[in-house]
């Protein structure tokens, strides 16, 4: 059957069954950034699952550019990306219509965290490459979340108010210890242009889990 990654194996062909390899490079893995290059050049077997210790040092340190995806989850992304972006001119198009159903103009019913309905919590898609007991979690809202122009991070008072629902909403029914969230750096948004912040729980009950969701199922379980 052969190796899945012969040392000599151009970087599309890594983690790939002999029968499905390709000449050449597929269209949804040109002019990729050095880093996601990286990654998928890298055969699973050699990738380092991050465990909970590590994901809250990550964190707490805000270097989530160290967050990487399994590199053959991280092709699936890619291709699915690709493939939305060929059908809906984007994936924020996507996310919209199909994830969130909200009408853009997006317009906030109410101050940041007043109204449920400016909230939406769903599974994030297409999780890191993290211990399979951490549950990944995307807070979307239809309110601002504002930065700080100076060191494209959350100001305080925004990060205030983050803490203070996240206490609320994840940390009394999962415990504040298993409980972590973090806001990507406007460079490492996938999705622009509908605010959005992450949360992690260790180990949670998949009964809130399911209660919080409205019994939401990540893409990545589907396609």
């Amino acid at each position: 059957m052969g190796s899945l990654n012969p040392t000599d194996s151009p970087y599309w062909q890594i983690n790939v069954p002999v029968s499905l390899r390709t000449a050449d490079c597929p269209a949804f893995l040109l002019d990729l950034s050095a880093k996601d290059k990286g990654i998928i050049s890298t055969p699973d077997s050699q990738y380092h699952v991050l465990t909970w210790p590590e994901v809250q040092l990550i964190i707490s340190r805000n270097r989530i550019d160290l967050f990487q995806r399994v590199p053959s989850e991280l092709r699936r992304y890619l291709a699915y990306n690709w493939e939305l972006r060929q059908k809906y001119g984007s994936v924020m198009e996507f996310v919209l219509q199909e994830r969130l159903g909200w009408e853009v103009p997006i317009a906030a019913e109410g101050k940041p965290f007043e109204e449920k309905t400016d909230i939406k919590v769903l599974w994030n898609d297409w999780p890191y490459g993290i211990d399979e007991r951490i549950v990944h979690l995307v807070v979307w809202t239809k309110f601002e979340l504002e930065d700080d122009p100076k060191t494209d991070d959350l100001t305080e008072e925004a990060r205030a108010k983050i803490n203070e629902y996240v206490d609320e909403v994840f940390g009394k029914r999962a415990g504040k210890e298993n409980v972590i969230w973090f806001k990507n750096w406007k460079s490492l948004k996938s999705v622009h242009a509908v605010e959005h912040f992450h949360v992690m729980l260790f180990d949670p009950d998949p009964d809130f889990v399911r209660e919080i969701t409205n019994g939401d199922v990540p893409l990545s379980r589907k396609v």
